[in-house]
């Protein structure tokens, strides 16, 4: 009797072994997985810091759903002035003042329960280089996540230009050189002041706007922003993407 229950506690302490090895091998087979993912996404962010992402995952689903979308890369020096600075007082005034998050903004949506207002343009960039569209709490964490390595890796002046490469400004139509082609049929680089202003009021909701017709509301937004894009030049809250 005694030599089968050593036995027996042998087989079980056998078994928690095996079990136990089982685990460590699962747990470091995940560790490998997630770290890979996570030096893959850190090199993709790396390479769109020198390299124009072709595409987005975003305008890859509406050009399926189109059936094809309108969009032409602008460099930087082939983008009139006022359209960073127009695209700042707009979305993201203190772009130049945070790390990816403006807290203070976040802290303000909150006190009002907005649900939306706080989301910066390193935000969107990510959201939109490498994400998808939606409000699912797992894009949020991956967008949370994403966004410091992308202010480490990139200057100010890149993610702005990468920005108005591939931000939406009417359905289908991708980037500020399809913009200002398409509302106003000039090149992004002869954009006025106010046509830059117009552009920047139609985000972040372009299927609603217009910056060729654009609503009395929207005209006050413009009006705005033309204010707005003045002052942060002014005192130098434009400084990180202009200098």
């Amino acid at each position: 009797m005694a030599r089968r229950k050593r036995t027996s506690a042998k087989r079980e302490s056998a078994l928690a072994s095996r079990l136990r090895a089982w685990r460590q091998k699962t747990m470091r087979t995940a560790l490998r997985l997630v770290l890979l993912v996570a030096g893959a996404v850190v090199l993709w962010v790396l390479a769109y810091s020198v390299i124009n992402p072709p595409s987005t995952p975003y305008m890859l689903s509406e050009k399926a759903r189109l059936d094809g979308v309108r969009h032409q890369w602008a460099a930087w020096e082939d983008i009139a002035p006022q359209m960073p600075r127009a695209a700042v007082a707009a979305e993201d005034a203190n772009f130049c003042l945070h790390w990816g998050f403006d807290m203070g903004a976040i802290r303000a949506a909150l006190a009002d329960g907005r649900r939306r207002g706080a989301s910066t343009i390193s935000q969107q960039v990510t959201k939109n280089a490498f994400l998808w569209h939606g409000r699912s709490w797992l894009r949020k964490a991956l967008e949370a996540l994403i966004t410091p390595v992308v202010e480490l890796t990139w200057s100010k002046r890149r993610i702005l230009e990468v920005y108005l490469n591939i931000a939406e400004f009417d359905e289908g139509v991708f980037g500020v050189e399809a913009a200002a082609q398409h509302y106003f049929g000039v090149p992004a680089s002869k954009l006025s002041g106010t046509q830059a202003a117009r552009l920047a009021a139609v985000l972040p909701a372009p299927q609603d706007r217009s910056a060729a017709r654009p609503s009395g509301a929207l005209q006050k937004r413009a009006a705005a922003i033309m204010d707005g894009a003045a002052t942060i030049r002014r005192d130098g809250r434009a400084a990180c993407f202009e200098d």
